[in-house]
């Protein structure tokens, strides 16, 4: 078979059994932003959390930067010359990363430039996160070319601790907050990703796994300017 992407498609059962999970993933979430009442907020940490959240991140980059290029090293020992193919939600990304960040600084500017500004970088961050921590939960078992595990947990660990990071960064502004917007967005997230499992989650060379992918890509950056939704947005019930 002509293998064409950076994971391999899940087939049969394995693509049922995942679709299935992915889908009860999303009911679950649904269901909690219907009981959900009031938004949850984020505790602020103390100043030297804050710190230590932000050296953590910026540590978990470097050590992720590194891993890639051993990684490549020692894949290209592995398998030989790989080159993987150019990403075709990449401009997808980086215009909604862009859109996301304007938006977020928009919807919090009353609160200080600065609060603005961090609020809309973290948001943007995690918005990418949101997708990937799941996304590579599903598709480190896949990857092509094949790879040991050592292998693979040198490229996969580090980016988890990045994902684990970024997230703590959403401490940093003040204002954010999860409200059943959120939940319900992230549900449809893992109900699209469900359905992308169903073509078996495979990757976006063909217009419906292309599709799949965008949306849910778009999704992740909606979660992410919920969580940043001024109170006057909320429904009543929400307020109260």
């Amino acid at each position: 078979m002509v293998q064409y992407g950076t994971w391999s498609p899940y087939e049969g059962s394995s693509a049922l059994i995942l679709a299935l999970v992915l889908f009860v993933i999303g009911g679950v979430l649904a269901y909690l932003g219907y009981k959900q009442q009031k938004p949850i907020r984020f505790a602020q940490p103390a100043r030297i959390v804050s710190i230590f959240f932000v050296v953590m991140w910026l540590l978990s980059v470097a050590t992720f930067l590194n891993s890639i290029i051993i990684y490549m090293q020692l894949l290209t020992e592995q398998v030989g010359q790989f080159t993987p193919p150019t990403s075709p939600i990449s401009p997808i990304t980086s215009l909604f990363g862009l859109v996301t960040f304007i938006i977020i600084a928009f919807l919090t500017k009353n609160h200080g430039l600065n609060t603005a500004l961090v609020s809309a970088f973290v948001g943007t961050l995690a918005a990418t996160m949101i997708f990937e921590l799941p996304f590579d939960l599903i598709v480190m078992w896949r990857l092509y070319p094949p790879v040991s595990t050592k292998l693979m947990l040198l490229y996969f660990l580090p980016l988890f601790l990045i994902e684990i990071s970024s997230f703590s960064l959403l401490s940093l502004s003040p204002l954010t907050k999860i409200s059943k917007y959120t939940l319900y967005t992230l549900a449809a997230m893992f109900f699209v990703f469900s359905i992308w499992a169903l073509f078996g989650f495979s990757y976006p060379s063909s217009p419906i796994p292309l599709a799949l992918n965008a949306i849910s890509k778009i999704l992740c950056f909606i979660i992410a300017i919920t969580l940043f939704l001024p109170e006057n947005m909320m429904p009543k019930k929400e307020n109260e």
